[in-house]
């Protein structure tokens, strides 16, 4: 019998992203599984899709974490004449638990954007881009220093070297010559943030899934550049952190961070 059960990791996971930090709109918590059952081996992943489900079944996985949630939307079927109701089928049959954390990862100290930034080269301390009013070590995005002023070209080159490769890369709005070395990043969809990132007087924002015409006006008026970044892969580097919470926490399970790319865009020309 493992030593630990779904309710001892679930607890320690949601001790460092709690439930209540996530967005009124998201949707948290655990998916599917007993909360009694096992758990030996954990898998971490972006997506909670079909390729995931088959690297942890062929794995042996007995739970998945994941940062997309599976039903954002909700739903009034888990039929397994869908995508997603097939996924739930699957993880059931296979005794593999799903367990989501998003919005509340987002913030949390060190969340989504602090991997991100310590991905692109970011050092020293880091502080959030939005932070909570009642606590300012925890909020969306991080604002840090590069150990070195660098072009913006060489800085976009270093933060694609950091990032695991996608069809979609890095593009990048502004001078390639500029000087930066205050950089601002934030995991996953950052249009809100840009007028933060602005008033926050960094030389850079990387981000992703940044629209044509807010990006157009924004270099238009002088922002900072900007480094678009795959959604998937401005994400990813938080895996690991997730992971080694649950050695750093005492939880004696095997984990294993999902290399398996599942960005949506699958080919660029």
């Amino acid at each position: 019998m493992a030593a630990w059960n779904l309710t001892d990791v679930i607890d320690v996971l949601e001790a460092a992203y709690p439930p209540g930090r996530a967005e009124s709109w998201d949707a948290v918590g655990l998916v599917c599984g007993d909360p009694a059952q096992g758990v030996e081996k954990v898998l971490f992943a972006v997506d909670p899709v079909a390729a995931v489900a088959d690297e942890a079944v062929e794995w042996g996985a007995d739970l998945i974490v994941t940062h997309h949630p599976l039903y954002l939307r909700g739903t009034t079927t888990v039929a397994a004449t869908t995508p997603k109701g097939r996924l739930v089928h699957r993880l059931i049959k296979n005794d593999i638990a799903l367990f989501t954390a998003h919005t509340n990862a987002d913030v949390a100290n060190p969340g989504v954007s602090d991997a991100l930034a310590r991905a692109v080269g970011l050092t020293g301390d880091l502080v959030p881009l939005q932070p909570f009013a009642d606590d300012p070590w925890r909020g969306l995005g991080r604002v840090g220093d590069l150990p070195e002023e660098l072009t913006l070209g060489e800085f976009a080159a270093q933060a694609a070297a950091g990032l695991p490769a996608t069809a979609w890369g890095i593009r990048v709005a502004g001078s390639l010559s500029r000087r930066v070395s205050r950089v601002a990043v934030s995991g996953g969809a950052g249009d809100s943030l840009l007028a933060t990132a602005r008033a926050a007087g960094v030389d850079v924002f990387l981000t992703a899934d940044l629209r044509h015409h807010p990006a157009s006006e924004f270099v238009e008026a002088g922002g900072p550049a900007l480094i678009d970044a795959a959604h998937w892969a401005t994400e990813w580097p938080w895996l690991d952190t997730a992971a080694s919470i649950l050695t750093a926490r005492g939880v004696n399970v095997e984990t294993r961070v999902s290399a398996t790319v599942t960005d949506a865009w699958t080919r660029g020309y």
